[in-house]
């Protein structure tokens, strides 16, 4: 391919600002009408002795609270997802598991006022989902407005 000094030095310029090879094609075809193929593109980029910038990795955002630590002494099974029962006066009970379910951010128990139980989890668009023990149960409306306000709690403990 015959490019004049002029567009050598554009397509030099366009790779030292961070284009990719696929940019340096539709460039040459925008501004110098040009048309080429991607290995084309890709075997002017090399004749130039031009080397493409790597594109910065993703930035890493820390979560917002640790993990909490390993114990040493074996758990049952039975016990890792345990909420303490309901207290007297009806009262709706949320717990965390300390392992959480697959494709959620957060997932637990909740134990209704009517001794029901259910697991719900937050998935990582923020959406609740409660699938109950019992095919079909609903709670009552107290119920469910008692545990999202305990759920609310619980997930502002660990930093959501």
């Amino acid at each position: 391919m015959n490019l004049t000094d002029e567009q050598r030095e554009k397509v030099a310029a366009w790779i030292a600002s961070g284009a990719k090879i696929s940019e340096v094609q539709n460039r040459l075809a925008s501004e110098f009408s040009i048309k080429v193929t991607y290995m084309e593109a890709r075997f002017l980029v090399d004749d130039l002795k031009l080397t493409p910038k790597d594109p910065e990795p993703p930035k890493v955002i820390a979560p917002p609270a640790a993990a909490p630590a390993l114990t040493t002494k074996p758990v049952p099974a039975n016990e890792l997802n345990e909420i303490p029962a309901p207290a007297s006066g009806g009262k709706v009970s949320v717990g965390v598991d300390q392992i959480t379910k697959p494709g959620a951010i957060v997932s637990g128990k909740v134990t209704f006022s009517d001794g029901q139980t259910a697991d719900w989890y937050l998935d990582q668009s923020g959406r609740l989902g409660v699938v109950p023990t019992q095919q079909g149960y609903k709670p009552s409306p107290a119920d469910v407005q008692e545990f999202q306000l305990a759920l609310q709690q619980e997930v502002a403990k660990l930093g959501f």
